[in-house]
C-alpha cells in the first residue's frame, strides 16, 4: 500500500483508522472553516473533507490522503464546535429531546484521483435539564467537540439511539472510508 495521511489531528480519527489495522502518519493542515450563507451540514462537511485533503496532498503529493469533517445538523443550522459554555448551552437546547443529524464528509485523495462521501447518522438526545448540562459541561469534555458532545463518552448516557454508523458519531465513518481506500486502491 502506498504512504497513507491522516489530515486530521483528532485524537478520534486517529484512533478509529488504527483500528482498520493501518499505518499513517498525521498532518493537520490549516484551512478556513467558515460556513458560507445558506450552505447546508452536508454539503459544509463534504468541502471542508476535501479541502483538507488538496491542502495535505501539497504537502505529500506521493500519499494517499485520508480527510474528514464532522458537523451536526438540526433545522437547518450546522452545530460545530463549541466556542463557549453559552455557546455548548444554546446548541444543547436545540437538540434536548429530538432527533438531530450527524453528518460527515470522507474525502480519499492521491495526485490523480479524488473521491467523497458524506455520511449521515441521526441521534436521539433525550431531554436535558439545566442540571445535566452544568454537569456535563463541568466535565470538559464537550470542548472540541462537533455539538459539544462526545457519543464515545459522557454523553453516551443522554443518548438513548442512533439510526447509522456509530463511527461515524465519533468522526470518522469506517465502512465508509474502507470503501473509499479501496476504490483508490490502497486496500485489496
Amino acid at each position: 500500500m502506498a504512504h497513507l495521511v491522516l489530515a486530521s489531528s483528532s485524537p478520534r480519527r486517529r484512533e478509529l483508522l488504527a483500528q482498520l489495522g493501518l499505518q499513517f502518519d498525521i498532518f493537520s493542515p490549516d484551512i478556513d472553516e467558515s460556513t458560507i450563507a445558506s450552505e447546508s451540514a452536508s454539503a459544509y462537511v463534504e468541502r471542508l473533507a476535501r479541502a483538507k485533503a488538496e491542502a495535505v496532498q501539497l504537502c505529500y503529493p506521493e500519499s494517499i490522503i485520508v480527510a474528514a469533517d464532522t458537523s451536526l445538523g438540526v433545522d437547518g443550522l450546522i452545530l460545530g464546535k463549541p466556542e463557549s459554555k453559552q455557546h455548548a448551552f444554546e446548541m444543547w437546547q436545540q437538540i434536548s429531546g429530538r432527533k438531530h443529524d450527524v453528518f460527515s464528509g470522507v474525502c480519499v485523495r492521491t495526485k490523480t484521483q479524488i473521491y467523497s462521501i458524506v455520511v449521515r447518522t441521526q441521534v436521539e438526545f433525550q431531554t436535558l435539564t439545566v442540571q445535566d448540562m452544568e454537569s456535563y459541561w463541568a466535565t470538559g469534555e464537550p470542548i472540541g467537540k462537533a455539538g459539544a458532545y462526545a457519543i464515545q463518552g459522557i454523553a453516551a448516557r443522554y443518548i438513548p439511539r442512533i439510526e447509522g454508523s456509530y463511527s461515524n458519531v465519533v468522526g470518522l465513518p469506517l465502512h465508509e472510508t474502507v470503501q473509499l481506500l479501496q476504490t483508490v486502491k490502497a486496500l485489496n
